[in-house]
């Protein structure tokens, strides 16, 4: 009797010992492992609108994406300072003061949405060429490191579009499903970026796809599709990193984990959204039991752009069931539905009313385009108010989280 328990002691040990050793985030069952074997809950935010541009976050009606954005600003001021712009843009929008300050308020998490095209030759916000694309990543997990923050790495934009919508910078139709150029694309670009964070540890893992097949396609014909291009992707992934967390997302938005099978993985995260909706537990009872029956770990990857008290609500009922977070999204102009909010410039109406105007001919653009002077003004100083020494918190949003309020 005593030899067994002597065995049991020493097994519980070893266990013990390797959980203690443990460098990579990891999941037991329902919970998600951090580096050294402690249970982690995800409560954080998202880095939108920075490597990814949202329409509604520069105030514009009908210039949704990002591609329609770069439109705007070229027919603006022109190819040559549209790309001096979003240079600026990238260096200023998100730095190490930003991550130093989610720090202070008690975030322990970030998810960095990106465009795909940022690791390839296409032309995208300024540039080409995928060592832009890890500079920038490298740079905000670097930041994170020092902070100690960990992130999560989210496909928002992929080949050939995986929504068919604004978020994924697509032409209307999620074509990645029927693409094969557009999956061995998507493929390869994960295996890219698999292989340059193997071995970092700041990275939880990898967000396959954002949001996939909304609902007002044929679900039907989509849905179906899903779970075979993940399964590809995260074989891919595993060819070359078998040490990071692979986080899936279920089909229209996020939201319908109906399209998933058993788990295929032994590092699988189950990702959902939710936006708009009643903030109890009955919202969120479809993952609960997604969860239970197949005793995997839930993360909340996007909730937000709601009042305080609803944001109140939605996180204490993701608290009380250990489902770890991260609230959509960190910064915005001129909008308390984020941590922080910065000024909308002098003269940006003339901007907004440039973007919103019909400009389907050539014609229309010059009779459209404002005082060059004035876009001049504008432009620069969006790019001086989005510093976040130009920014202030929005106290009600944060306490809302659980956070705390410090600025």
């Amino acid at each position: 009797m005593l030899k067994r328990w002597l065995v049991i002691f020493g097994l519980l040990f070893l266990s013990a010992q390797n959980f203690a050793q443990q460098k990579f985030f990891d999941v037991r069952g329902k919970e998600i492992i951090a580096p050294g074997g402690k249970v982690f809950l995800m409560k954080g935010t998202n880095l939108g609108n920075w490597l990814v541009p949202e329409g509604y976050m520069f105030k514009f009606d009908k210039a949704v994406s990002p591609r329609l954005i770069h439109d705007v600003v070229a027919e603006l001021i022109g190819p040559d300072k549209a790309n001096a712009f979003w240079k600026k843009y990238l260096q200023n929008y998100i730095t190490h003061a930003d991550i130093y300050y989610l720090k202070t308020i008690g975030v322990n998490s970030l998810r960095i949405p990106f465009h795909y095209k940022f690791f390839t030759d296409e032309e995208y916000m300024g540039g080409s060429g995928e060592q832009r694309g890890f500079a920038l990543l490298d740079s905000a997990v670097k930041w994170c490191k020092q902070e100690g923050l960990y992130v999560i790495l989210d496909m928002h934009c992929a080949p050939g579009g995986q929504t068919g919508d604004n978020i994924d910078d697509s032409w209307g139709y999620p074509f990645l499903y029927e693409s094969e150029e557009n999956v061995q694309q998507a493929i390869s670009i994960w295996k890219k970026i698999a292989a340059h964070y193997a071995n970092e540890t700041t990275v939880m893992g990898y967000d396959v796809l954002n949001e996939p097949i909304p609902h007002f396609y044929d679900i039907a014909k989509f849905n179906p599709l899903l779970e075979p291009v993940y399964k590809r992707i995260v074989a891919g992934i595993r060819q070359v990193d078998k040490n990071h967390i692979v986080f899936l997302g279920g089909a229209q938005w996020d939201s319908n984990f109906d399209v998933f099978g058993p788990p295929f993985d032994s590092k699988l995260v189950y990702t959902f959204h939710k936006y708009w909706t009643a903030p109890t537990k009955e919202v969120i009872q479809s993952y609960l039991d997604f969860s239970n029956k197949y005793n995997v770990p839930l993360y909340m990857g996007e909730s937000g752009e709601n009042s305080d008290e609803w944001i109140t609500e939605f996180r204490k009922t993701l608290d009380s069931n250990k489902v770890g977070w991260d609230f959509w999204p960190y910064k915005k102009m001129d909008d308390k539905a984020c941590f922080v909010q910065f000024n909308r410039p002098h003269d940006y109406s003339v901007i907004k009313e440039f973007a919103d105007t019909s400009r389907s001919t050539l014609e229309e653009i010059r009779k459209a385009r404002p005082d060059t002077k004035l876009i001049t003004e504008a432009l620069n100083m969006f790019l001086e108010n989005c510093l976040y020494k130009n920014c202030f918190p929005n106290k009600g949003y944060i306490e809302a989280l659980g956070l705390k309020h410090n600025y």
